[in-house]
């Protein structure tokens, strides 16, 4: 009778204990909060929720990465804002929303002046760019996770519209959706193109009700943004390249051990390595899911939008719009130094 009362006694101990070990494991462990404007289903979407399965794989669990998408912890303007103060941990963007804090980086998408992606990547990490984000993490303590161009958006852009567009003529008092971007708006605006800056979200029913007539976006993200139903024509027009910063804030980065650290680094360098092959499939599957549904494909030579393009530059260069240095940059990273 005692032995069995033990053993029972034993039994509840172990699983008291058991429990007990459990919630300090969890309340120990670090929980990260990633705000995205994507739906889950989309290809960055997917390459976010794969960073945070593998932040969650190699920690074994003691630091977890919760994505929230389609701007379910609100728009860019308010993400950033809690990035700043910490409740949000990182923020999946492109890297021109650092101008909120360093106005130069506003300059890291310009139109049609990179010969290929290679010439971009160099120029992004050239000393000119690394200036710029110093800047802007002095000022802000929000920092990339990274490899600032290692998370591939696009693979290339596209312009999406209500109605076909074959050459730089066809731009003259289009209305497009742009975000509010001072180099785009300003590049597009000088090509005669009637500008609207509206939310990324709120472009669908914009297009379906008239208000815009077009949008440039992702090739890969037309499908998932489900563009192409209210605006069948999508032409690819290299107009400048693209990757997806993780912002985050560097405070929270610091108080974590230098193991963990490490792991979002290797997290994010396998996500880097993931949206590549991510993108390249999403736009070869889309395009022909959306063929079927009648979307009508084509491509438009930039060359040129090339040429407007390099009169604007030296026009701003005179006015004191671009940032000092960015030409003599932007040509040494096209050379391939």
């Amino acid at each position: 009778m005692k032995q069995g009362r033990f053993k029972k006694y034993t039994l509840a101990a172990i699983v008291v204990g058991t429990a007990s070990f459990a919630f300090a494991m969890s309340a120990s462990a670090e929980n990260w909060r990633f705000a995205s404007k994507m739906p889950p289903e989309s290809p960055e979407g997917k390459v976010f929720q794969y960073f945070a399965d593998e932040v969650a794989k190699r920690s074994k669990g003691e630091l977890t990465v919760k994505v929230f998408p389609s701007e379910q912890l609100g728009k860019s303007k308010a993400v950033l804002e809690q990035l700043q103060r910490g409740t949000i941990h990182i923020y999946g963007e492109g890297p021109g929303w650092l101008a909120k804090w360093a106005k130069e980086m506003a300059w890291v998408y310009p139109r049609f002046v990179f010969k290929d992606r290679e010439s971009w990547v160099r120029f992004m990490n050239s000393d000119l760019v690394s200036g710029w984000r110093k800047r802007a993490e002095a000022a802000s303590g929000v920092r990339v996770l990274g490899d600032i161009t290692g998370v591939m958006r696009g693979p290339y852009r596209v312009v999406v519209s209500n109605k076909p567009l074959a050459k730089i003529e066809d731009f003259k008092g289009l209305k497009m959706r742009q975000a509010n971007n001072r180099t785009g708006v300003l590049t597009w605006t000088a090509l005669d193109v009637e500008v609207r800056t509206l939310p990324w979200t709120d472009t669908y029913q914009s297009i379906k009700s008239g208000i815009v007539e077009s949008v440039t976006s992702p090739a890969a993200l037309v499908e998932s943004m489900r563009f192409y139903e209210v605006a069948p024509y999508v032409i690819r027009l290299d107009a400048f390249y693209q990757a997806i910063a993780f912002m985050m804030n560097g405070k929270a980065f610091d108080n974590l051990s230098k193991e963990k650290q490490q792991i979002l680094l290797d997290a994010h360098a396998a996500a880097s390595a993931y949206s590549h092959k991510v993108m390249e499939d999403a736009v070869t599957g889309s395009f022909a899911r959306m063929k079927k549904q009648g979307a009508k494909f084509s491509v438009i030579d930039p060359a040129a939008f090339v040429e407007r393009t390099k009169e604007l530059l030296k026009q701003w260069k005179a006015e004191g719009e671009l940032p000092e240095g960015f030409l003599e940059a932007a040509a040494k990273a096209n050379a391939g130094s």
